[in-house]
């Protein structure tokens, strides 16, 4: 069977298999589609993604992550909270464990938000890291959700919160007995950062009175928070035994929260304590995936890398690059910044990579400030997917699901119930009080449009895996005058790729020779319109990117 390119536009994306059925995914008509990423065009001859079906299922861990907030995203037993079995019962909504099935998203890794005894609905304040909290549902569901994941080769990891604990942890409850008592001789007593009346507190930070005592315990995040004291050694050996136990249970990883604020102002403090403790970490499991939250500007971040890869808060968010050069911005510009960001942390330690993203559940929701009718959303999408490095995409995200703070300042407005619309029992989180439209169509209507966010989703990730030299390979920036078009090309296992990107909203046509490449082939494209090549001459849509092979 001859192959030839197939060309994604989100006005003809060959979408007829893409979908199931509103009723099942997978009663996809085959006659439009077969396994093997073959598509067949309305005049009767056969399209397929240029290598898609021949490439090599993800064996490290340059994945597409998938965040989710997981008591707001799929709930199994009707009591509106999601939990773990939801999440079962969702696998393949995300990925069916056939990489050329073209049947769900394709995601290569699933980042779960705290599941560990909390009180409160987000479970950023842990009150015992060794049990599942039970809305949430049972170590046994977490060990089904792990199999399963490793079975469709999706590498999940949890997020561990090891700054600051929740009040009715047993730690804080025996740190606070132990100050009562006055017993400084107690295992406990120091287990959290304090200061004693009459002595200056800390400059900066935030402390609450330990009631009871004339001591004062540190809680930069809300007194519901306190913070751990990471100069004792057996609290070190604490958190360390926490993520053994969970390694040895079968997770691939950690995203580790707020990370900078271990030794809370102190950016080298912190950074030895992770170099410390991922050096512990990567003796148990070499391939450990962890990324972690340094909210901060580049400069922080890259005190960070010789320990772990950080989210790139650059990037993200109404002000971040990938906004702004969604919206009619200049890719040079973009594409120059992440040439010299992965120059700078790739020799800082072996798995340096980027971590691009537009929004998580501290963030405001992409689809409020990024048009999906304008093609913005698109290639927003576009500019992170189909580049460099483990992209993470929020919950939602791939529907256009909506969800800011607004006036109401409050978070839970960020991390509303998945909109399914096959009639989860989901609920919005407590505090949440969002009133403006949610999602243009739900994911039960979007999986079986082709035209819709879901499908374009999908799309973009099969491109991505069809070329593993787009995340993985040496990056170099191309250079263009006069142009807000822009790329870069990628080499890995000698093989050469282009992603060029057209941001603007007009047409636009680039000569490849400027940026020194002359021999050249179309891959595949995405984006509002289309793309062609004439000799090194490429034109491209508005809001559309290419895929080149080069040489």
């Amino acid at each position: 069977m001859k192959k030839c390119l197939i060309f994604l536009t989100l006005t003809a994306l060959l979408l007829s298999g893409c979908a199931g059925t509103e009723e099942d995914p997978a009663d996809t008509d085959m006659e439009s589609f077969d396994k093997t990423g073959k598509y067949l065009l309305s005049d009767g001859g056969e399209a397929i993604i240029e290598g898609y079906g021949e490439a090599a299922p993800t064996d490290d861990n340059y994945r597409v992550f998938y965040e989710i907030f997981v008591g707001s995203f799929s709930d199994s037993d009707g009591d509106g909270t999601g939990d773990l079995k939801g999440i079962i019962n969702r696998m393949d909504y995300l990925n069916d464990g056939d990489d050329g099935s073209g049947l769900s998203l394709g995601v290569e890794g699933i980042w779960l938000t705290p599941i560990f005894k909390s009180q409160s609905y987000h479970k950023y304040d842990v009150d015992d890291y060794y049990q599942i909290d039970p809305k949430f549902g049972t170590e046994e569901d977490l060990k089904q959700l792990i199999s399963i994941c490793h079975e469709r080769n999706v590498k999940i990891i949890l997020d561990l919160v090891l700054n600051h604990t929740g009040p009715n942890n047993p730690w804080f409850n025996a740190f606070r007995g132990a100050h009562i008592n006055g017993d400084t001789e107690d295992p406990y007593y120091d287990y959290y950062v304090y200061y004693t009346e009459g002595e200056a507190a800390p400059a900066g930070r935030t402390f609450a009175k330990l009631s009871g005592t004339k001591d004062y315990y540190e809680c930069n995040f809300s007194p519901s928070m306190p913070e751990l004291n990471y100069d004792n050694q057996e609290v070190r050996q604490k958190v360390l035994d926490i993520a053994k136990y969970y390694l040895d249970l079968g997770v691939d990883g950690f995203r580790f929260d707020a990370a900078k604020y271990i030794y809370y102002g102190d950016n080298p403090a912190s950074a030895e304590f992770w170099e410390w403790y991922l050096d512990e970490l990567r003796k148990i499991k070499p391939d450990i995936y962890t990324v972690a939250e340094v909210w901060d500007s580049d400069g922080v971040t890259d005190c960070y890398y010789p320990a772990v890869n950080c989210f790139d808060f650059t990037l993200a968010q109404t002000s971040g690059l990938i906004a702004q050069t969604a919206q009619a911005g200049d890719v040079n510009k973009y594409t120059s910044y992440i040439e010299g960001y992965l120059e700078r942390v790739r020799p800082m330690n072996d798995g340096a990579m980027i971590i691009p993203f537009i929004a998580n559940h501290d963030t405001d929701r992409a689809a409020g400030y990024l048009t999906e009718a304008s093609g913005q959303m698109k290639m927003a999408a576009n500019l992170y997917i189909l580049s460099a490095g483990s992209p993470f995409i929020y919950y939602g995200e791939e529907i256009g699901a909506r969800g800011s703070r607004g006036g109401a300042s409050t978070d839970a407005n960020r991390r509303l119930k998945m909109e399914w619309g096959d009639g989860d029992t989901v609920k919005d989180p407590t505090g949440s009080n969002y009133k403006s439209e949610r999602v243009g169509a739900t994911a039960k209507e979007q999986l079986s449009d082709g035209d819709s966010l879901y499908n374009y989703y999908k799309k973009l990730i099969m491109i991505r895996k069809a070329n593993p030299a787009i995340s993985r390979g040496e990056y170099k920036a191309l250079e263009f005058s006069k142009t807000k078009v822009g790329g870069y090309t990628s080499s890995y296992n000698g093989k050469t790729v282009a992603v060029i990107h057209n941001t603007t909203n007009s047409e636009q046509t680039i000569d490849l020779s400027e940026a020194g490449i002359s021999e050249c082939e179309l891959s595949a494209f995405i984006g509002v319109g289309s793309a062609s090549l004439d000799g090194t001459k490429l034109t491209l849509s508005e809001k559309t990117s290419a895929v080149l092979n080069i040489g």
